[in-house]
């Protein structure tokens, strides 16, 4: 956790190009904990889908009912770890091996993106390594924020003087080298108290993923990136965002608001237990009505779970009338997001849904509707050996984190000012270091 004094989460080295490797995915939501673990074999870019490098199989899965959770927020550490711990052990018995460091997904935090821009004199002389090397420094002294969490610094183009979007600019002449990113923070204390149920479960973080962005890894099509498009992780207790465009990532953003809030307007509603709530929802939940919605009866069991007391109904359309305006809601937030982040400049973009509140009957035509753009239903593509129940796009961030190692090689992450401060230097901090850690 150390990295995370000074603002950085930990980054993951790239992907070697000629071996398989195994990597772990650990996605803790607001109702739900999974952990998948994967083998990513290198591949032919002709195969499947040509943006990744490996291919990628499920060897191992474990999910769990979240605990000590709340908006994607550790509110009880106890409860978060024991939480993990179950739901590691299960992925580890299913994979028969034991794990050792986790990719993580973050949903809390308020999500924040920022487009940064920095630049260095090249007097007119070829740009080499070492240009790149100092204009991404610059970059990264800019991204760092009092109080938040740099979870992704990555680069989307260079500036030659005045030419913008240069994808390789080495060898290549100009007075001025320059170069823009996209850098997505997060609250500080929400990503450390994460980090911190995680690792108590004895599990390291190799990386730290802003969910939006891996469950646009796992549900986009390449074209899509390519043109223009927008997943939205519909989650239990959050809602988040993502924008690709030019196959890059471009915007994150995020609000408190999800299925969670669903369940607990049926059980207000219908003045039944949440438990009982979370049932009919996902088993009858609609926002849509159709003309013998309201002739098809539903039994909701009592609250206080005594036998003897008879259930009472609600027809099918009474439960599309509670659920339709949260969801109306959420979209609508979504909109207005959309409508202050880069997709605004893109028309004709599409928009994917994923996260358990996506599966709602209905919810692709009214996102639709509100948000006035072609809309489907995201699924986790080109992933091996996944159990039915994961197939869905309920695991899209769990399995985009398993896609996710193949484009750490983008990120950038400054860490010599972190080695430097870490060091201590003068031989009285190192003397004040011993003595903390021997006695």
């Amino acid at each position: 956790m150390n990295a995370l004094q000074f603002g950085l989460t930990p980054k993951m080295k790239p992907l070697p190009a000629n071996r398989s490797v195994l990597v772990a995915a650990l996605d803790v939501g607001t109702s739900k904990i999974a952990c998948l673990i994967g083998r990513l074999r290198p591949r032919q870019p002709q195969d499947g889908l040509p943006a990744r490098s490996h291919s990628v199989e499920v060897v191992g899965f474990g999910h769990t009912v979240a605990r000590g959770m709340k908006a994607g927020t550790v509110i009880d550490l106890a409860q978060a770890e024991a939480a993990v711990r179950q739901c590691a052990d299960l992925a580890e018995r299913s994979a028969n091996m034991q794990l050792d460091s986790v990719v993580v997904s973050v949903s809390a935090g308020r999500p924040a993106s920022e487009l940064i821009s920095a630049t260095v004199e090249v007097a007119g002389a070829a740009v080499d390594e070492r240009d790149i090397a100092r204009v991404l420094a610059a970059g990264s002294r800019h991204s760092a924020r009092a109080g938040r969490a740099v979870l992704h610094s990555l680069p989307i183009g260079y500036v030659l003087d005045d030419a913008r979007g240069v994808q390789d600019p080495r060898g290549m002449l100009a007075r001025e080298f320059g170069i823009d990113m996209h850098v997505v923070t997060a609250d500080g204390s929400a990503v450390r108290n994460l980090m911190l149920a995680i690792e108590r479960s004895h599990l390291a973080v190799e990386a730290m993923v802003t969910s939006p962005y891996a469950a646009g890894l796992s549900a986009l099509a390449n074209d899509e990136a390519e043109l223009g498009a927008a997943a939205i992780d519909m989650g239990a207790g959050t809602t988040t965002i993502s924008v690709f465009s030019g196959a890059r990532f471009i915007h994150a953003d995020g609000f408190a608001l999800g299925g969670r809030h669903v369940t607990m307007d049926l059980a207000r509603g219908l003045n039944a237990r949440i438990a009982d709530a979370e049932r009919l929802k996902t088993l009858y939940g609609s926002v849509l009505t159709g003309g013998s919605d309201e002739r098809d009866m539903i039994a909701v069991p009592p609250v206080d779970s005594d036998e003897r007391e008879a259930p009472h109904f609600v027809s099918r359309a009474s439960l599309a009338r509670i659920i339709k305006p949260r969801i109306e809601e959420i979209l609508e937030m979504v909109r207005d997001r959309l409508a202050a982040s880069p997709f605004a400049a893109e028309p004709r973009g599409r928009v994917v849904l994923t996260g358990g509140a996506s599966q709602l009957n209905g919810v692709a035509e009214l996102a639709a509707q509100i948000l006035r753009r072609p809309v489907r239903v995201g699924r986790p593509l080109g992933i091996a050996g996944l159990p039915e129940e994961a197939k869905g796009g309920a695991f899209a961030v769990a399995t985009g984190l398993l896609v996710y190692p193949q484009a750490a090689h983008l990120e950038h992450f400054e860490p010599r000012r972190t080695r430097q401060v870490a060091a201590g230097g003068g031989y009285i901090a190192r003397v004040g270091r011993w003595l903390r850690e021997s006695f």
